[in-house]
């Protein structure tokens, strides 16, 4: 069944990680009668978490769709990973929502995955509600975290239910504040009850917060508001609806998961009060001429798909896309943006989870998914040929944390590369690449459970098992005097021989960081013939300085002297002379090795300033300065050596409780402290025995 773009709607749902998100979603979908019983996290059962890696940790580790019907609109729910090592799933999943579900736990209050999402949703504008769970369970507080809610977000934050409890505070009903009607559950089944007498002044109080900010939506409201008159039901939606969508009224509801208290209540509110995709937010579309436009969702324009996520599997490849305008329908070609090539579309698939059931298109506004599509990418625009645009490309978070990757059986390096290719389809937030100068392959994540849960479907999806170790620091190593030495290669033992002698004098050169050869040769010592030779030799000797192996940099050779035999003397010969030249005259140029320096930017609440910086100092690091942010967060300017960071986000995320983040970048080589270079060689020692 096809909708039209007013009755969609398209949310997310966010928060800290065991918040209730997916136990949210079965119950919605349990309530609609999109499925007909609960599945639980524990038994790895639920609609959402079906990939075995989510099984088998219990927790969700990517976004799954679950659509559901309800009072005849499409709601399209996208149950995001709270784990912060996959908050690429969620900014990919926040592309594609209208507007964001925040779920927080009444037992944990505003806990840092519930700030992190806050501040997503406030990056993009995004109209948001928030879900208290967990409310029947033990140790819970609705009004603890109510109160926490908004001393942290102010009196925008507007409860729209009124929770009825026992004694030991665990919540038994809810009240509907706008209809002023009490329900309870029997059974999994709502039932209507008399409103307690003791709540009267409660609901009278938040009923009129309610008209107040209904009132603020418009001039008319306002005169209505002061005029002594009531808004009717129809005005208060209107009202409410316009204050979701200008970001002044965040409506708080609760509920419990489990026995589904205030999932229909949570549905009625999405209907009435969420935006539909024709009214979420603006896009912006770069079009083949370079220019930059507003991009209008319209049901009526020419086919236009965004894909958001990307699931490769043992059951195929599935581009995710919302439509963004007009209708797709199977076998229709469409032009990426990113390649310009025209694709002709594959099979359409509303997805529930793992279940995609086929349909005949999908509409402005919806989601489903686009089958075997090879050469599309998380991220493209599919356009119709008539207007071509590209959308803004999805932003993930540069990857903070670097390991190397190795397989445990040697010659299947191919298979491992081969494996996170295909990973990397589905999930575009990690990196890797093939370290020619430290001969590793460098996997680069959000943190080390991301790393796991690679090196994991590596495993069982590839048949390939994966080692980890600390990714090697690519070292310069350099000379601080002036030395010359000669370099004499002779060989006879019969037949042609070998000769080539060379006198070379090496000095440090701080305006080039490439080897700089020069010649001063007179009277023909050294014929021209063999020059060339001799830079070869140097330019392959400079790959391995003469403390630890590291290439040498900012070095000067110039040849001045020599001899040659008119026979046995060849290209070979003075390459090799060069290069005996290079190692004697080195190890006598005090050479020293030099360690990568990076800008390090770590943003962080004012409060953590004193660890942080603390623990750049143990990390050798210099502090150049620290900014305050608009967000009242201060970011830090440092310049720390690489090689002390290769833990960094693990712990910086416990210094600061996963609030504090980070961007490093390269700037400089500077020369290491004697202890480090001690340790640097003894390293490398160690290193060449063991290979």
């Amino acid at each position: 069944m096809s909708y039209s773009v007013q009755n969609i709607r398209n949310l997310c749902l966010l928060g800290h990680s065991g918040s209730g998100k997916t136990a949210l979603t079965e119950s919605l979908l349990y309530i609609t009668g999109a499925i007909d019983r609960m599945g639980r996290a524990a038994d790895g059962n639920t609609v959402c978490d079906y990939d075995p890696e989510e099984t088998k940790r219990q927790i969700s580790l990517t976004t799954a769709v679950a659509p559901l019907d309800y009072k005849g609109c499409r709601i399209n729910v996208l149950d995001t990973p709270g784990a912060f090592d996959f908050a690429g799933e969620a900014v990919a999943a926040l592309r594609a929502a209208d507007a964001a579900v925040i779920v927080c736990s009444a037992k944990d209050g505003v806990s840092v995955g519930l700030e992190k999402a806050w501040k997503y949703c406030e990056e993009r504008n995004m109209p948001r509600f928030i879900y208290i769970s967990k409310t029947d369970e033990d140790n819970s507080d609705y009004n603890a975290t109510f109160e926490a809610l908004r001393e942290r977000f102010g009196k925008k934050i507007a409860p729209v239910v009124v929770p009825i409890w026992n004694a030991d505070k665990k919540v038994t009903g809810i009240i509907d504040v706008l209809n002023k009607r009490a329900y309870e559950m029997q059974n999994l089944k709502r039932v209507e009850i008399e409103v307690p007498a003791d709540k009267a002044d409660v609901i009278a109080e938040f009923n009129d917060a309610l008209k107040e900010s209904v009132a603020e939506t418009s001039e008319e409201f306002m005169e209505k508001f002061f005029g002594g008159e009531d808004f009717t039901y129809a005005e208060m939606i209107q009202g409410l609806r316009a204050g979701v969508r200008d970001l002044s009224l965040f409506p708080v509801l609760c509920g419990s998961a489990v026995n589904c208290m205030g999932s229909l209540m949570l549905m009625d509110n999405i209907v009435d009060l969420l935006p539909n995709p024709a009214e979420g937010n603006h896009h912006k579309a770069t079009t083949q001429g370079g220019d930059s436009e507003e991009f209008v969702v319209s049901p009526g324009g020419v086919p236009t798909a965004f894909v958001f996520k990307t699931v490769s599997d043992q059951y195929g490849k599935y581009s995710f896309v919302k439509v963004l305008s007009g209708t797709i329908t199977a076998d229709m070609p469409m032009v990426n943006a990113r390649t310009g090539a025209t694709e002709k579309l594959g099979r359409l698939y509303t997805m529930r989870g793992k279940k995609a059931t086929e349909v005949k298109e999908l509409t402005c506004g919806d989601i489903g998914a686009i089958a075997k599509m090879d050469k599309v990418k998380t991220g493209d625009t599919l356009c119709d040929a008539r207007k071509v645009v590209e959308l803004k490309n999805i932003a993930f978070a540069e990857p903070g944390y670097s390991v190397a990757i190795a397989p445990k059986t040697r010659g299947q390096e191919d298979k491992i590369a081969q494996g996170l290719n295909r990973l990397n389809e589905e999930d575009p937030s990690f990196t890797f690449v093939n370290n020619p100068e430290t001969h590793q392959m460098v996997l680069s994540a959000a943190g080390d459970m991301q790393v796991d849960v690679l090196v994991s479907k590596l495993k069982s999806r590839f048949n390939v098992e994966a080692e980890l170790s600390t990714a090697r620091v690519p070292y310069r190593e350099k000379i601080r005097k002036t030395v010359q030495k000669q370099g004499r290669h002779k060989k006879q033992s019969g037949g042609s021989g070998q000769f080539g002698d060379v006198w070379i004098r090496f000095e440090p050169n701080f305006d080039e960081e490439d080897l700089v050869f020069a010649e001063e040769v007179f009277g023909g010592s050294v014929p021209k013939n063999f020059f060339p030779a001799v830079e070869k030799g140097l330019r392959e000797a400079c790959v391995h300085g003469p403390l630890a192996g590291y290439p040498v940099v900012n070095l000067k050779a110039v040849l001045y002297d020599g001899s040659y035999h008119p026979v046995d003397s060849s290209e070979i010969a003075f390459k090799t002379a060069a290069q005996l030249a290079y190692k004697a005259a080195l190890i006598e140029a005090n050479p020293v090795i030099m360690e990568p320096i990076g800008e390090l930017k770590v943003t962080v609440p004012d409060n953590y300033m004193g660890d942080v910086i603390g623990d750049l100092n143990k990390r050798r690091g210099r502090v150049m300065g620290m900014n305050p942010t608009e967000g009242g967060e201060q970011i830090i300017e440092a310049e720390v050596p690489m090689a002390e960071m290769s833990t960094y986000t693990i712990d910086l995320r416990s210094m600061t409780q996963g609030r504090g983040s980070f961007t490093f970048s390269f700037v400089r080589y500077e020369d290491a402290p004697a202890n480090v270079q001690q340790k640097i060689v003894e390293e490398a020692k160690a290193n060449a025995e063991a290979e």
